[in-house]
């Protein structure tokens, strides 16, 4: 049998160098001897055993799981080609920045939420009582609007005669109405003019006109509350006073911000849209009807819409006033006092110019008493 069927090595004579076979490269004996062995070239190559029979097979199973040079680690694998580079994820498309509150709503809803409760206790339990919160209301105010005026323009709106005054209107307005009201607004604007004359002549003109323009805009508005109050239903007409101020905030905010796109006084307040206007009146009208329907004695739903309507129109313009008072002051918000909501002032901006409407048009529907 042949040696090479089984894929056994080349006989030693073919495992020369290049100088021929060296002396004792071949086996000693009879049978095979040395002169009788084919000559060498210098130029032949080593026959290629091929990789059949046992041996092939044993090897494999030897050489099992060792890469070849340049093949495949097993004999059914097809050659892989060069892995090539990964390229870079595709960029994420930017997602659209979502429409968000200016305020931290949770400190605002908080906020509103212990002032709603202080309300109403003293509204329902001592009618004296909510009148003295009108009165901190309208002192704190005064404070935070003459503070923002000295800080930013140099206004010095005298302070004391305004806080004294003041409280002094609201108390007057809820024991001696529209008359007592009148009586001390004319003596809080003397005693403005008076104090001021302490200090030099310089912006004279200015600070007593800020001053008077303050005890104006706070104070003698603040006091058409306490004349709500007065009536034999006070309570249920301030309830709904403030119901439909807040409910109009609330339905401006709600629509507005969900479908505003039209701004109503971009140059004054750029928040403000038109759909947000129609969302104010929406909700002001609707809850108008039912006020006036279970709350207001001798009231209709009919009167209430009118009454939704106007009180929609009036939280606007306080608002958009406000809001032209504090850009010529530069400041986003009239103090810090209310965590989510700024000062006093930033809620009462709306709730001031409304008092004087609802108080007139109750009187014109059902009556002062």
């Amino acid at each position: 049998m042949n040696d090479s069927s089984w894929g056994a090595p080349p006989r030693p004579e073919y495992w020369g160098t290049p100088e021929g076979p060296s002396q004792g490269a071949f086996p000693a004996g009879s049978a095979y001897d040395a002169q009788d062995a084919p000559p060498v070239s210098r130029t032949q190559q080593m026959p290629v055993v091929p990789d059949t029979g046992a041996y092939a097979e044993d090897r494999d199973e030897r050489d099992r799981g060792t890469a070849l040079p340049g093949g495949p680690l097993f004999r059914d694998e097809t050659p892989q080609e060069p892995m090539a580079s990964t390229p870079p994820p595709p960029p994420v498309p930017a997602q659209p920045e979502k429409k968000r509150a200016g305020r931290d709503l949770r400190s605002a809803i908080g906020v509103g939420v212990a002032l709603g409760a202080v309300i109403i206790a003293s509204l329902f339990v001592v009618k004296a009582v909510f009148v003295g919160v009108i009165a901190v209301a309208v002192v704190v105010g005064l404070w935070e609007l003459t503070s923002r005026l000295a800080e930013r323009k140099q206004i010095k709106a005298p302070l004391v005669p305004l806080a004294v005054g003041g409280a002094a209107m609201v108390v007057a307005g809820y024991v001696s109405g529209a008359e007592g009201a009148w009586v001390a607004m004319a003596l809080t604007a003397l005693a403005v003019l008076v104090w001021r004359m302490t200090e030099p002549p310089e912006n004279y003109l200015r600070d007593v006109t800020a001053g008077v323009f303050a005890a104006f805009y706070v104070p003698f508005l603040a006091t058409f509350v306490a004349m709500l109050l007065t009536a034999d239903d006070g309570p249920w007409r301030v309830l709904t006073f403030l119901l439909l101020t807040v409910v109009s905030d609330t339905g401006a905010y709600a629509i507005g911000w969900r479908f505003g796109k039209h701004k109503l006084a971009p140059r004054i307040s750029p928040g403000k849209t038109r759909e947000g206007l129609f969302g104010a009146v929406s909700f002001a009208m609707v809850a108008g009807a039912l006020c006036m329907q279970f709350l207001i004695d001798d009231g209709t739903w009919w009167q209430g819409l009118l009454l939704g309507l106007a009180v929609a129109a009036s939280a606007t313009l306080g608002d958009l006033g406000e809001s032209m008072i504090k850009r010529d002051l530069g400041i986003k918000d009239m103090g810090t006092l209310l965590p989510g909501h700024g000062g006093i002032m930033d809620r009462l901006d709306s709730l001031l110019p409304t008092a004087p409407v609802v108080w007139l048009l109750l009187v014109v529907f059902v009556g002062s008493g």
